[in-house]
């Protein structure tokens, strides 16, 4: 049995109050799914700013009425002290995702990303504290890789921050491991890679590469990669993201807490290699991408040309084993986008 299935196990037989923070997000919504079909109690803290009600809606549709009774909902922002405070209030375990996300977004507007990633933050570290929450688990980032050149990343050697986002993330590093040094509070760090799969957001000017181009793909939209296609990234399917979060939420090891860990797969793929792969996987459906061209355009302002974790901390503390990789998690995020694309949803509503 791995170490996941055991927490599976262990979860599926004692119940815990759980807070997610941007619940109403990609990632938040899939934690919340999860946790509710494990018979856990979850409050959930989300403002709207980037979640949507519809991740909640369609999370209600799949657990059903009676495991989403197991759910309460605070509409509000991380950064007021107060909002934070009353979250906490009874909690086992945080999984903190809210923050506002997009090295381009914090490149146009550093205040509001400060404000979210660090105030907010902040905030929640001081809430957790005060309602003695038995562990914080936090969203951290790859981009705290910065400009240090070596592959792959190991959590213990860092460059430079590229960009206000990546500041605002070891920031984040930074305060968690004050308070555990300070109030004995107990918290992990899970620095994510490209993280992708079901109710990833499309729309907007910062959503990420994958849901971006699979809507331009279903769309036959023009398709935009940055630079010659050659930029790498460890896309880690949010399948792996779930067994990170809570393997460190219910890590018996003492010395795996108050870490930070790589969450990925431990593989690298070039934009090239996953425009084609997206573009074969939506071909049956849409045979006219036989024909369709990538445009190529200027390199984009604080990116790093290339990403590969090293996974084997969070393999050797925590247990950690990735149980989706790449192809696999594109296949089921390409079936999800698919089924919930305006033209094909139109399609199984005539039907019903």
């Amino acid at each position: 049995m791995t170490r996941y299935q055991h927490v599976l196990r262990h979860l599926e037989n004692h119940r815990y109050q759980w807070l997610i923070t941007g619940v109403a997000g990609f990632i938040g919504s899939n934690l919340l799914e999860v946790l509710l079909r494990l018979n856990q109690k979850v409050t959930g803290l989300d403002n709207f700013s980037t979640g949507h009600h519809h991740n909640l809606e369609q999370v209600k549709e799949l657990v059903g009425e009676k495991a989403w009774l197991n759910f309460s909902f605070i509409e509000g922002d991380i950064c007021q002290l107060e909002v934070c405070s009353n979250a906490c209030r009874d909690v086992d375990f945080i999984l903190h995702e809210a923050a506002l996300g997009s090295v381009p977004r914090s490149i146009q507007d550093p205040i509001r990303t400060n404000e979210s990633n660090i105030s907010g933050f902040l905030n929640m570290l001081v809430a957790s504290r005060d309602a003695n929450v038995k562990r914080f688990i936090y969203a951290a980032s790859s981009s705290t890789y910065g400009d240090h050149p070596a592959l792959p990343k190991v959590e213990s050697v860092i460059g430079r921050p590229l960009s206000p986002y990546a500041v605002t993330k070891y920031v984040n590093e930074l305060y968690a491991d004050v308070f555990a040094r300070c109030y004995g509070m107990d918290s992990i760090g899970l620095r994510y890679f490209n993280v992708f799969g079901p109710r990833q957001d499309p729309r907007g000017a910062y959503a990420a590469v994958i849901p971006q181009w699979v809507s331009a793909l279903i769309g036959n939209r023009i398709l935009y990669i940055n630079g010659d296609g050659e930029t790498s990234r460890d896309f880690c399917f949010i399948e792996n993201v779930i067994q990170a979060n809570l393997l460190a939420a219910l890590t018996e090891n003492p010395q795996a807490v108050n870490q930070v860990y790589n969450v990925a797969i431990g593989e690298r793929t070039s934009l090239n290699q996953l425009y084609e792969a997206m573009r074969a996987l939506l071909l049956d459906k849409f045979p006219r991408l036989r024909d369709h061209k990538p445009t190529y355009v200027d390199f984009r302002k604080g990116d790093v040309r290339h990403s590969l974790a090293d996974i084997s901390k969070a393999s050797k503390m925590l247990g950690f084993e990735p149980t989706h990789q790449i192809d696999e998690g594109l296949k089921q995020a390409m079936e999800w986008y698919i089924e919930h694309s305006p033209s094909e949803k139109e399609k199984i509503d005539a039907s019903a």
